[in-house]
């Protein structure tokens, strides 16, 4: 792949920009005044006045906010991201955490490596199959976690602005009426919405009172869409099972209460792109940067309506 990106463009520049800060990067970039930038996680934040070339930026990630405003976008700057090469990956993600709640398997893994811990009559697991499960939010990868739950003849049920008539028949789904009642009818709630006003803080205690005893709760999403504290609180109590990935405050504290808890299945931050499926990312930028230079449609290009609507 790096030997192709060096080839799209007659003019190429490697910058490492992990060492640089906002001014520096500026510099470096009105510098070199590209046409095309790849950026990544820890590029620096565009400056508010752009090289006169730069008419694209294709970035290799997710969440292009803390990169590129409005301005930028409203001033013709061409954008995409990684749009939904890695939805599936985040989606077997939601998966494992699913399962390994449903199964103890915090429980049982510490129980096992370090207390001799073995089955007794008061085990408890638990299984996916007929299962109803229900999403809060029906992005991309929401729905690439539809197809992987089929298998499991599970009754899915989601809320989200565009989960409409024709999306539930698509996609074999049932619109839940509210946010409370998809608490109060699923085993398992994933949250896969966007990180918007709207969404900020949305999940809160009384709707983690409405989850059965044994139910599940799993975050792939973003961490602010839930009042974590709410969250701290009701898992202390025992009675639920919760699969985390995202958290307030990244790295998670080593004194965090949510560590040591055996009803809380633990990633950091880590549900997608696997190390082995980062490619993907760099197979869609280049289909991209291809696409460009080509003077074709780019995919997965984000508007200045859509920036709205973006985590």
């Amino acid at each position: 792949m790096w030997a192709e990106v060096r080839g799209i463009a007659a003019e190429f520049r490697h910058l490492d920009a992990t060492t640089l800060g906002p001014e520096e990067f500026a510099r470096e970039l009105a510098a070199a005044n590209p046409e095309a930038l790849v950026a990544c996680w820890k590029t620096p934040p565009l400056p508010a006045v752009l090289p006169p070339r730069l008419r694209y930026v294709c970035y290799l990630t997710g969440s292009v906010k803390r990169l590129v405003s409005p301005a930028h976008l409203r001033q013709g700057l061409l954008l995409s991201n990684w749009g939904k090469s890695i939805s599936r990956i985040v989606a077997e993600g939601a998966l494992a955490h699913v399962l390994a709640c449903l199964r103890r398997a915090t429980f049982w893994t510490i129980g096992m490596h370090q207390g001799g811990a073995w089955k007794d009559e008061h085990a408890q697991t638990a299984s996916l199959f007929g299962r109803k499960v229900g999403l809060h939010g029906f992005g991309q990868v929401a729905r690439e976690l539809v197809k992987l739950l089929r298998p499991f003849e599970v009754e899915i049920t989601a809320v989200a602005p565009d989960v409409t008539p024709e999306i539930e028949r698509e996609w074999g789904v049932r619109r839940a009426a509210s946010l409370e009642a998809l608490f109060a009818e699923n085993d398992i709630v994933v949250e896969v919405a966007p990180l918007i006003p709207e969404t900020f803080r949305v999940v809160q205690e009384h709707h983690f009172r409405r989850l059965r005893p044994g139910s599940v709760f799993v975050n792939v999403g973003r961490a602010d869409i839930v009042d974590e504290e709410a969250l701290v609180r009701v898992a202390r109590e025992g009675r639920l099972q919760f699969g985390l990935d995202v958290f307030s405050v990244e790295p998670l504290p080593a004194d965090h209460p949510l560590r040591g808890m055996l009803n809380v299945s633990l990633t950091p931050h880590l549900a997608g792109p696997t190390t082995d499926r980062r490619r993907d990312a760099g197979a869609w930028a280049l289909r991209n940067l291809r696409a460009y230079a080509a003077g074709e449609t780019l995919v997965a290009q984000i508007t200045p309506e859509d920036y709205e609507l973006r985590t």
